[in-house]
């Protein structure tokens, strides 16, 4: 959106025509509209704070408990496991349950696992402590992802216009989750203990349940006819789901990897180790609104957005540890700033994945609607699933066998492929589409000149 409060509408094509609709339809932005933006932002804050949480300390503290490293990567793994057969269950089910439904009940049992996560410390070790703490993580997976995929779809339903504008813009609280929650949930540990963390953040996700079941639309929608299947298959909407799965496993691989290396590598104590997550997480909440308003705005430039953004993430994988054989030194100022880059790089790979999912549905004849925009929820939270699970679990496999170094430097090559992948497609894509024009146009000179001579005769 172009500014706080800016609504959606439909809105003229062209330049001059699009930001006089946009000037137009902000004073007309309805209460319905603005209840969805509240609701939506206080899933993505208290969401990604409670998520973010555990990056700071937990891996200590599991380590503790008897866990490996490569357990210890599971265990962040699984989370998004879970979330990607649960998004594909919900994404295709959410008409018949309900949006609101979902959204709400998600959040509720989100919010209550949390608070249960707080008291594994009073579990025994060894593998009592990891089941449990697998059970607590795969239900909070299955609660986010149902109030997830039926947030992206109301959202899309309310704003139909400025999907990715408003998704944007919406990312600064799910950035301010993840800013807030490592240093916030370090320092609450450093201060409180292991619970203090989990409690608080679980019952301030409780506390907004009673003012989404209040304010929330319910949007109605018939089921529709198409399936995951159709969508997927479609080979644009497979390397968008590429380049998802590449972003997703790098930003898994940080969780279980990446506080480990620096109280390792540069002997920080927790409550700091969150702030190196900080840069990462601020320029990505501070790089997304302007990312989602290009993706409306021109969406001629949502390819390359995909494309470089993919190139870039590549090359701060690379720069990380760094790998070795660059012969860089390692130092804490490089691997801030490299952070900070990658956040800006990973807002300009996802928020054109929506819009272009969505526009390669509608056109291979997707009916518009609720149905529709669930579905391509459900893919994008559950693409994202598969990376988001082989990141951390490999990371930590790879942590382990060959160091932090190589194993950022193996995620990098991840998105190198993806990048590259979806650039050749798009390349390809463009020629054919000039070779079709061109015979086209030679097709209706052939007919215009045939029918000259006819024309010519008295």
């Amino acid at each position: 959106m172009d500014a706080p409060g800016d609504p959606e509408g439909p809105r003229p094509p062209g330049g001059d025509g699009r930001l006089a609709g946009v000037r137009e339809t902000a004073r007309r932005l309805s209460r319905d509209q603005l209840f969805v933006l509240i609701s939506t932002a206080s899933l993505n804050l208290g969401s990604m704070m409670c998520y973010s949480i555990l990056g700071p300390f937990f891996p200590q503290e599991a380590e503790k408990k008897g866990a490996s490293n490569t357990v210890i990567g599971m265990i962040f793994g699984s989370y998004a496991l879970f979330e990607l057969v649960a998004s594909l269950v919900f994404g295709k089910y959410l008409v018949h349950v309900g949006a609101k439904f979902m959204f709400v009940a998600g959040m509720f049992v989100s919010g209550g696992v949390t608070i249960l996560f707080g008291v594994l410390d009073q579990v025994p070790e060894g593998p009592i402590f990891i089941a449990m703490c697998f059970l607590v993580r795969v239900t909070d997976a299955i609660s986010f992802a149902a109030a997830i995929t039926a947030s992206s779809s109301v959202l899309a339903k309310a704003f139909p216009n400025h999907v990715a504008t408003v998704m944007g813009s919406l990312e600064i609280f799910s950035g301010l989750g993840l800013v807030l929650g490592p240093p916030l949930g370090g320092f609450l540990y450093q201060s409180f203990g292991y619970e203090m963390p989990f409690i608080f953040l679980g019952c301030a996700l409780l506390l907004m349940v009673p003012l989404n079941m209040c304010i929330l639309p319910n949007y109605e929608s018939a089921p529709g006819k198409h399936s995951f299947w159709k969508l997927v298959t479609s080979p644009k909407v497979a390397l968008i789901a590429f380049v998802i799965n590449a972003l997703s496993s790098c930003f898994g691989f940080l969780e279980p990897t990446l506080s480990l290396f620096v109280v390792e590598k540069f002997n920080l104590p927790a409550g700091y180790v969150g702030l190196v997550f900080l840069g990462l997480a601020l320029s990505y909440t501070i790089s997304s609104p302007l990312f989602g308003l290009l993706s409306d705005k021109m969406p001629h430039l949502r390819k390359w957005l995909l494309v470089f953004g993919s190139l870039i993430t590549a090359g701060c994988y690379m720069l990380l540890g760094p790998v070795p054989v660059l012969h860089i030194k390692s130092q804490l100022w490089l691997l801030v700033l490299v952070s900070v880059i990658n956040g800006i790089s990973a807002g300009m790979s996802i928020f054109p994945t929506f819009p272009e999912i969505l526009d390669c549905a509608y056109e291979n004849g997707f009916e518009e609607g609720l149905s529709t925009l669930g579905l391509v929820s459900g893919l994008i939270s559950a693409m994202w699933s598969v990376g988001a699970f082989v990141g951390p679990t490999l990371g930590g496999f790879l942590y382990e066998k060959i160091g932090f170094e190589w194993a950022a430097a193996v995620q990098g090559l991840w998105a190198l492929t993806s990048g590259l992948a979806m650039g050749l497609f798009y390349l390809l894509e463009h020629s054919r589409r000039r070779r079709s024009k061109l015979h086209n146009i030679l097709g209706t000179d052939g007919e215009r000149a045939a029918l000259l001579p006819d024309e010519s005769q008295p």
